[in-house]
């Protein structure tokens, strides 16, 4: 296996992630504004424009190619996640490379030398390179690595060497080099510093009185079009919304129904006897379109592949028997016990690989015949009484067992697994006896010594005769049908509701704002195509079913928002609880009448007087008060000491109206010298988080960032 498919394998996740995750953040929250119309001049070659630098479609489908390597060695790969993902990546690059670029930052050869040969090396490197027997970085054999790669003549292993290790090593240094300019500009005065401190280290002890909201009836308080008007005109930069839709759907489920699973179980009880009765089963299971391969391997009872209830019933039935039909995953299944074999669960044995190709190049480095003749002389000079530690060390090409001197131990199941090489493994489970011989695989000419086998017992070859639980045409037709219907006789969002209401159907409405390059929808994971349809449809227009995996989908456009801030019926979900609550505070202050006493207040609404702060919990920025919840309006007040003599008004808060009346405000205990300088660094630390998102943030509102994805995809 190449190095840079196993860095590729074990560095996956950490190529993805490389760069700082509050750069991706803050730069790129809501980066999709300013997303044009027209391209002008019918472009076909970019996706995007960040700040007048182009996002050509060739260099993202190469980033999209290696994300989707990367995902499928994680075992995944969502297509519209991955171009999602990529997009972020290379807008948050384009936009901080322009910073480096503007500040003169760079990144030279001499810096990337000492980083990769070093311990702070990229963690894939690290991985690749690690010996085993100290568990640390070889620093050596990395540098080895390295020098042969730079005179490879392979363009494909050098782009992914430079994408995948170099470039984001690159981006890592520039971006530390950069945040460390902003965080070493921060600076915190001395009386800001005092105060900061004092807020951390007092804490305030109250009583109070908790009127909450709800003893007013919600249908007593009226909120008007013009309230909420007015509330927007007054908060307009909190919400301002960009373009984007708001749409509801149907779904018509079209999975396997009980009646299709039914048929499936039995048409394997149909074929069970003869599958029994055939002799050849790899042939009868490709004859009738398994959905589990045959595999011609042997397994103990714990890696065999079935529920473990089913394991004991299996390999308690003679050969040749089946089992089943039962369940497995979304599978009806039977299982042909074949053979039984006693076989050892692992191997251990040690190899010299004469290599006839580079593993890193697939170029021939040694003749056949060479090879073979080399590899035979190693078995009779061994043979005679010559040192295998000193041969392999000479003559192996297999540097990844250079470690362990070519020892190796592999259990049965990689054995005889599809990515063991055949010819290796049919030797190690050789029923001959030999222990020792000369083997030709793809990798070359090796000679093999087996050294031990363990745990010798029973080992089983099973046939699985599968069948997938899938809807059957009947099944797909029906849900296809009634989607036709609904599309077909509502063809407006009235028709649509109507529709829906009569005939029982469940409508989705999805709550959040849809936007142009979205690819989900509500709980739709793949629903692109509807997204792509509705930005060229009218308000109210109802789509034609859309075909999405198990299920058939038809949409409506309810409404297409525009750039600015949302009419009146858009936020009153939003903001008419806040105006009713306000209007319930100006109602419950009212009748207060500022009180003079707690207990005055208490008893006008039948109330109690309560307490809390005494766990010294209640400082300046708590973010929760004990018993009272989130309420920073109270623990603002609880430092005020004006109300140490008299009661508060009443302060209008989240959950209620609160007055209050502050026992006393204390002090920790005196802060040791290395607790304040604790808390300093904290502060600093703090301070320069905030610095960094704010700096992000301005750079991302600086921007201006045309995306043109959704003419392409």
């Amino acid at each position: 296996m190449s190095i840079i498919q196993t860095i590729r394998e074990r560095g996956a996740v950490i190529v993805i992630a490389i760069i700082a995750l509050s750069l991706i953040g803050f730069i790129l929250m809501d980066s999709r504004s300013g997303t044009g119309k027209l391209f002008g001049g019918g472009n076909t070659t970019t996706l995007g424009v960040v700040n007048g630098d182009k996002i050509k479609m060739s260099d993202f489908d190469d980033k999209v190619k290696e994300m989707e390597q990367q995902y499928q060695n994680s075992g995944s790969s969502p297509t519209d996640q991955i171009r999602q993902n990529t997009w972020d990546q290379m807008v948050a690059e384009a936009l901080v490379t322009q910073q480096f670029n503007d500040l003169g930052i760079v990144f030279t050869p001499k810096e990337m030398s000492s980083i990769m040969f070093s311990d702070d090396a990229p963690q894939q490197l690290k991985q690749a390179f690690t010996n085993k027997e100290t568990g640390q970085y070889d620093i050596a054999q990395a540098q080895q690595w390295w020098a042969q790669t730079r005179r490879t003549k392979n363009e494909d292993q050098r782009k992914a060497i430079n994408s995948e290790i170099i470039e984001p090593m690159r981006l890592n240094n520039l971006y530390t080099k950069y945040t460390s300019m902003i965080t070493a500009s921060i600076y915190i005065p001395k009386w800001l510093a005092k105060q900061q401190e004092e807020e951390k280290n007092n804490f305030a002890n109250i009583s109070y009185v908790a009127i909450p909201y709800t003893v007013i009836s919600d249908s007593a308080v009226k909120v008007t079009d013009n309230d909420i008007q007015n509330y927007l005109d007054k908060n307009k930069l909190k919400f301002k919304q960009e373009p984007g839709l708001k749409m509801s759907y149907v779904s018509f489920d079209a999975n396997a129904s009980a009646k299709d699973s039914a048929a499936i179980k039995q048409s394997l009880e149909v074929l069970k006897p003869q599958f029994k009765a055939d002799s050849n089963a790899s042939s009868f299971i490709a004859r009738n379109s398994s959905a589990i391969a045959f595999s011609d391997g042997y397994s103990t009872k714990q890696k065999l592949m079935m529920p473990s209830e089913d394991k004991d019933s299996i390999i308690a039935m003679p050969d040749k028997d089946v089992f089943g039909p039962y369940l497995d995953a979304n599978n009806y299944v039977l299982a042909k016990k074949v053979s039984t074999k006693i076989l050892p669960d692992s191997i251990k044995c040690r190899h010299i690989l004469i290599g006839t190709t580079d593993p890193q190049t697939g170029q021939a480095t040694m003749p056949d015949s060479t090879a073979h003749q080399l590899a035979d002389s190693i078995a009779t000079a061994i043979k005679n009484g010559a040192n295998f530690d000193s041969l392999e060390a000479k003559y192996s090409t297999d540097k990844a067992a250079h470690k362990d001197k070519g020892v190796m131990t592999f259990d049965l199941n990689a054995i005889e697994g599809e990515n063991f090489s055949k010819e290796f493994g049919d030797f190690l489970l050789n029923e001959k006896g030999e222990t020792k011989k000369v083997v030709k695989t793809q990798f070359g000419y090796h000679y093999i010594e087996i050294l031990e086998k363990k745990n010798p017992g029973p080992a089983y070859k099973i046939a699985y005769m599968a069948k997938e639980i899938a809807p059957s045409d009947e099944t797909i037709n029906d849900a296809n049908a009634a989607a036709t219907k609904l599309s077909g006789q509502a063809r407006d969002k009235q028709a649509f509701d109507k529709y829906v209401a009569q005939n029982g159907l469940k409508e989705i409405d999805v709550p959040n704002v849809i936007k142009e390059n979205d690819f989900q929808l509500g709980s739709l994971q793949d629903a692109r195509p509807i997204i792509k349809w509705a930005f060229d449809a009218k308000q109210g227009e109802v789509s034609e079913p859309f075909s999405l995996k198990e299920e058939f989908v038809v949409a409506v456009v309810d409404k297409k928002i525009t750039d600015g801030v949302p009419d009146v019926n858009s936020a009153r979900p939003i903001v008419e609880s806040v105006i009713r609550n306000r209007k319930k505070a100006d109602i419950i202050k009212s009748k207060l009448n500022n009180p003079s006493t707690l207990e005055a207040a208490a008893k006008t609404y039948n109330q109690q007087v309560l307490t809390t702060g005494g766990d010294s919990t209640l400082t300046f920025n708590a973010q929760i008060i004990n018993g009272v919840g989130n309420e920073p309006k109270v623990a603002g007040a609880a430092f005020n000491k004006t109300y140490q003599q008299k009661v508060s008004p009443p302060i209008a808060g989240n959950t209620g109206v609160f007055i209050i009346k502050v026992t006393n405000i204390s002090a920790r205990v005196n802060l040791t010298p290395e607790m304040l300088l604790q808390q300093q660094s904290a502060e600093m630390s703090k301070a320069a988080q905030s610095a960094l998102g704010q700096s992000f943030a301005a750079l991302k509102k600086m921007a201006t960032i045309k995306d043109y994805r959704s003419k392409f995809f």
